[in-house]
């Protein structure tokens, strides 16, 4: 028994690198980056605009990442919405926003839409799409969210939550369900300060989270939480940080997935909370993985989650946890990594029909706007 347990401890450390999603600085891996990548066993990179230029060199760079992988391969993600939120243009099939999108009443339109995106998506080795948005556009003023929502009706964004999580999914991309437990009636923009909430609990159950309960109902493998200051909830951390919201997530929810913090590196925390204390926050509340746009974040993060569990803040068995639960998550959908052979990425690309489907869309709409 004494061997096993100093096994899981000797495990803990080695795979505490699988709570971290990272940034990566440009259209290749640096030297620094894939030492980082390998040495400390990281469990996923985020891609954004600056590390895109075609899907060749995407599925490059995805290739060199995961040659970084230990036994699994890594979460390669990105948030690829459509609208004004797609890092990736030029090749992909650029779709209207999702409260357009929801303007056709079709869920069945919906669900191909991000079958297309997902088909898309995993020709270049992306198997994590953070979307759909399950955000209720409630303010008019919010332009945060806006028409990134599928509208401003629960049973409306439920609708579309679900056929967009199962559209991802069916073409093995991971689907995550944001921003918990709801930022559609903020004002404040999160990246730049700390929107504070004063709904009370019983309207956010009756209103705001009911597309996340869809979300766990279709099945959705991953949920992230906002950095919302919501009173009702805590009047101490924001969401992200707070063991309360993390709570409801779990319990009254039901959903036993993958928890991921927004970026870690928006003002709405670090104005308020230190780089090391927001990782070893978050991870006590009950994230599973910290999500990072930069390398220099992440490595800050790491330390202080490796100082945490030196000292028992964070607790073996509750690692063992989280880890257990990316692994499982990584079993279903990414258990082993063929690299991505470049010449064929046009076709598989073409082979989704995202540009036929678009077209169809843009008709419909123009349709739907001259009967009005």
């Amino acid at each position: 028994m004494g061997m096993i347990k100093k096994q899981n401890r000797m495990n803990c450390l080695s795979e505490l690198g699988q709570l971290i999603i990272t940034g990566v600085s440009g259209k290749s891996l640096t030297p620094e980056e894939k030492i980082f990548l390998e040495e400390e066993n990281i469990g996923g990179v985020i891609l954004f605009a600056a590390n895109y230029e075609s899907p060749g060199q995407l599925a490059e760079l995805v290739n060199s990442i995961q040659q970084a992988r230990r036994e699994y391969p890594l979460f390669i993600s990105v948030d690829h919405e459509g609208g004004r939120v797609q890092r990736f243009r030029q090749g992909f099939t650029h779709f209207p926003p999702m409260y357009e999108i929801a303007k056709l009443d079709s869920p069945k339109i919906c669900f191909d839409v991000h079958y297309a995106m997902g088909m898309e998506l995993a020709s270049c080795g992306i198997n994590m799409n953070f979307s759909p948005v399950c955000d209720i556009w409630l303010n008019p003023q919010n332009k945060v969210i806006g028409d990134r929502a599928f509208g401003n009706d629960p049973e409306i964004v439920s609708k579309f939550v679900s056929a967009a999580i199962r559209g991802l999914q069916t073409a093995k991309v991971i689907a995550c369900a944001k921003h918990f437990p709801g930022h559609g009636s903020t004002l404040k923009d999160s990246h730049y300060d700390l929107p504070i909430v004063k709904t009370s609990l019983d309207e956010l159950r009756n209103v705001e989270m009911i597309p996340f309960v869809k979300a766990v109902k279709s099945r959705v493998e991953m949920v992230m939480m906002s950095h919302l200051m919501v009173d009702a909830i805590d009047q101490e951390c924001p969401i992200s940080l707070s063991k309360n919201a993390h709570q409801i997530l779990r319990k009254e929810l039901k959903f036993t997935g993958l928890i991921v913090t927004d970026d870690l590196e928006m003002k709405a925390v670090t104005d308020h909370f230190g780089g090391a204390e927001i990782a070893v926050k978050a991870l006590v509340a009950g994230t599973d993985i910290l999500l990072y746009r930069s390398m220099e974040s992440a490595k800050i993060g790491l330390d202080a989650i490796k100082t945490a569990k030196a000292n028992k803040i964070l607790k073996v068995d509750e690692i063992a946890q989280k880890v257990k639960r990316i692994d499982d998550l990584k079993k279903s959908y990414i258990a082993e990594y063929s690299p991505i052979y470049v010449p064929n990425i046009s076709k598989q690309m073409s082979a989704s029909n995202g540009q036929v489907l678009l077209a169809q869309i843009v008709e419909k709409l123009s349709n739907k706007t001259t009967q009005v």
